[in-house]
This record gives C-alpha cells, sequence and structure tokens, in this order.
C-alpha cells in the first residue's frame, strides 16, 4: 500500500509499505479521508517529542471496512466508519471507571514516542480495535466524519468545564480546536464568548461561528495589548473578568493570557499543549483561586459530535482549507508548518 511515511524530522517520502493484517479483535480501514492535525505539523520538527520518525502519522480519519478480524462483532465488510485516535485496554483501572483516554499503556493513532509507536491513516489502510470504531451516520461525508475527532476534543473541554447558560468565556488560539470551542459554547447558551487571536482571518471566522467579540494579541492599540487585553475582557464581562477560559494553544504567552483574562474564582481549561513546560504566574493563580486543569483527548463525545455534525449544529466545513490527494501531503504540511494564510485544515484522500 501507499504510505506517507515522516522518515525523519522534516522530511517526507511517499513508499510502499506491506498492507496491515488485523488482528483478531481489529478491523482493516481503506482511508477515504484524513487530516493534517495541527499536533501532526509540530511534531514532524521534533519539537513535541511524539512523532519519532520513522512513523506514519494521521488519527483523523475514516474510511469503509475491507477485512474483519476472527473476532470482530457488529462490524462488517462495507461499514462507513470513523474512530477514536486514542487506543485504550478496555479492563484498565481508568477505562472501567469511565476514564479511557488517561489509561495506563495507552496509545494513540499515528503517534510514535520512546514508550510506543502506532502507525496511522496517511496510508491506503489502517487497522484499529473493533471498541474504538463508529458508524458514519447517512448523509455526513468521508471528509467530513475525518473532522469529528477535533470536533469531539473541544467537546470534551466542555465537559470538563463548569459553565452555567449566559456565563461568559474567552477562548484563546482560533484555530481549528479554537473554532470548534467557540461554535460549542455557542449551543451551550455561553455569553459573551470572546475570541482572543493572532490572525484577523481567524478572528473574523470566529465571529461567524458564534463568538461575540474578538480581540487581538498582539494588537498596536494599547487598549489591546499586554495587561490591557484582560481590561478589555473585563469591559465585556461586568468589570470582573470571564467565568472560564479555554486555552487552545499550549504556549507560555496564550496560557497567561488566558489566566489574566478571567474573574476571581474562575476555570482556566487547557487544551493545547505545543510546549512540554510553560512559567505560569502562580501568585495570580492562588490568590484569585483559580482552578487550571488539562483537557486531554476525547473521553466518549465522538457520538455527540457525529450528531451534530450531522443535524448541522456544528460546521465542520468553515475550517476547511482543502481537499488533496496524499501524493500531496508533503507539500501540504510544508505549506502549514509555514503558517501559510488562509490554510487551517487540509484533509488528505488516499
Amino acid at each position: 500500500m501507499k504510505a506517507l511515511v515522516l522518515t525523519e524530522y522534516n522530511n517526507f517520502e511517499l513508499q510502499d509499505l506491506d498492507q496491515p493484517t488485523p488482528g483478531p479483535n481489529e478491523v482493516l480501514i481503506r482511508v477515504q479521508a484524513v487530516g493534517i492535525c495541527g499536533s501532526d505539523v509540530h511534531g514532524m520538527d521534533g519539537s513535541t517529542g511524539r512523532r519519532v520518525p520513522p512513523i506514519v502519522m494521521g488519527h483523523e480519519a475514516s474510511g469503509i471496512i475491507t477485512q474483519v478480524g476472527t473476532e470482530v462483532r457488529n462490524w462488517a465488510v462495507g461499514d462507513r466508519v470513523t474512530f477514536d485516535s486514542t487506543v485504550y485496554q478496555l479492563d484498565d483501572w481508568y477505562s472501567r471507571r469511565g476514564m479511557y483516554n488517561l489509561s495506563d499503556g495507552r496509545e494513540v493513532v499515528g503517534v510514535s514516542t520512546p514508550l510506543f509507536k502506532r502507525n496511522g491513516a496517511f496510508a491506503e489502510f489502517v487497522t484499529v480495535p473493533q471498541h474504538i470504531l463508529y458508524a458514519i451516520p447517512a448523509g455526513v461525508s468521508f471528509t467530513q466524519a475525518a473532522l469529528v475527532e477535533p470536533v469531539a476534543v473541544a467537546l470534551h473541554a466542555l465537559s470538563l468545564t463548569p459553565l452555567a447558560v449566559n456565563e461568559s468565556a474567552v477562548v484563546v488560539g482560533a484555530g481549528m480546536i479554537g473554532l470548534f470551542v467557540v461554535q460549542a459554547l455557542k449551543l451551550a447558551g455561553t455569553n459573551p464568548i470572546i475570541a482572543i487571536d493572532l490572525d484577523d482571518d481567524r478572528l473574523a471566522l470566529a465571529l461567524k461561528l458564534g463568538a461575540t467579540h474578538a480581540l487581538r494579541a498582539d494588537s498596536a492599540d494599547p487598549a489591546e495589548s499586554g495587561q490591557a487585553l484582560a481590561e478589555q475582557v473585563k469591559s465585556l464581562t461586568h468589570g470582573r473578568g470571564a467565568d472560564v477560559a479555554f486555552e487552545v494553544v499550549g504556549i507560555a504567552p496564550t496560557v497567561q493570557t488566558a489566566i489574566a483574562c478571567v474573574r476571581k474564582g474562575a476555570t482556566v481549561t487547557l487544551v493545547g499543549n505545543l510546549s512540554p513546560s510553560i512559567e505560569i504566574p502562580l501568585q495570580a493563580v492562588v490568590t484569585q483561586q483559580l482552578r487550571l486543569q488539562g483537557s486531554c483527548a476525547i473521553n466518549g463525545e465522538y457520538e455527540a459530535a457525529l450528531s451534530l455534525i450531522a443535524s448541522g449544529k456544528i460546521n465542520v466545513e468553515a475550517i476547511l482549507s482543502a481537499e488533496a490527494p496524499l501524493t500531496a501531503g508533503a507539500d501540504w504540511f510544508r505549506r502549514l508548518y509555514n503558517k501559510e494564510k488562509g490554510l487551517i485544515k487540509v484533509v488528505l484522500k488516499p
């Protein structure tokens, strides 16, 4: 089969690899669409430590089952499916307690670390265990289904965050996940929804998708820069600051912005993780009794994400920049890595 292989950092090759064989509890999927995730783009240069070459990346995918293992039940050849990005053990202590995203020994499709390696879906075929499969609803395309994973990531972040109807939220980072967080917040009745980013086009899209206000993080206007950005948020939130914040980048300045923009006693949910470690304003966190929490991947939100996409309540096409053949994958990775203006999401078709 053809596969796009990260052979060394910052270098891709389209290679002929052996077609994988499904194990007893696995299915073989002919990939129809696979999204290039921001974590793939940032992982290709080695900075995250989670894409150790050689590796076939790709964890946001959909396709058609072409073969089933001997112990597979309730799935058949020809089924249209997508799948969770987390591969977990059903009998794990965390899985049994409804936290499979934290399970010991968990692996992620298309990710390699010093602890594990699992080839992903930038290929014609991929194998996954049956218990992470989800049927694609009628009317949902393969491209839409390939974007279910990031929608579910956004929904998981909301599920962890205490937020009442008509409370206020700040979303720091209007990339793909941030834009899905904005849409989910709108569905939850949040008001105002304040998007913060460096890119005017992404901020405009955030407004289109449900944000009530959009602020540039690096505006030359003193009223919207540095600590004054927090003052701008306060002016929109009864002088207090936002009730919650979602940080969807994962670097020190954006985490610090999220912390600065919330009221006392607020919750800051950290979704982005580009940096392995950052500095935080500890005294502000302690004296304002802030709650900082991480949101890891997905924990059962796939069905809700599929339903919201099928009903049109979550718009995934709005963030889709291009669809391209797998053979052009290396070039699209380069363009995304170089932050080409206007690009948010690229879906490859093996």
